[in-house]
């Protein structure tokens, strides 16, 4: 049973999410640019989301820099961005009890707080 945040410690964002869900001890807290993610952490992230696509962030700078908008890319090109570049994971990344709650929209952070407080209830 997963409970862990991916997230960035320079992320204003993140830092607010974070406080609104109120991780317990039970949860890990990982910062994505001083700990690096690994193959085997983004192949859960993807077996619980589905796929890469959903949890790549065409938000990052580096999206528009490197051209990406105007290329077709891959399940395995998403994935193999995501490795080589944290800002290419959408954040946060919420992992609690088998579901996966990706990004910072008012929908999906809603729905992470509100799993993780009935869960706890």
């Amino acid at each position: 049973m997963s409970r862990k945040i991916y997230h960035l410690s320079t992320c204003s964002t993140c830092k607010k999410i974070i406080a609104e869900i109120q991780p317990d001890q039970t949860f890990e807290l990982q910062d994505i640019k001083t700990e690096k993610i690994s193959e085997a952490q983004l192949a859960e992230m993807q077996a619980l989301a589905g796929n890469y696509e959903s949890l790549f962030s065409r938000r990052a700078r580096n999206y528009a820099a490197r051209g990406l908008k105007d290329q077709i890319l891959t399940e395995e090109d998403y994935k193999n961005l995501i490795l080589e570049d944290y800002t290419f994971l959408k954040r946060p990344v919420i992992l609690f009890e088998n579901q996966i709650f990706i990004g910072n929209s008012k929908k999906t952070v809603g729905a992470a707080i509100e799993s993780i407080q009935n869960h706890s209830a």
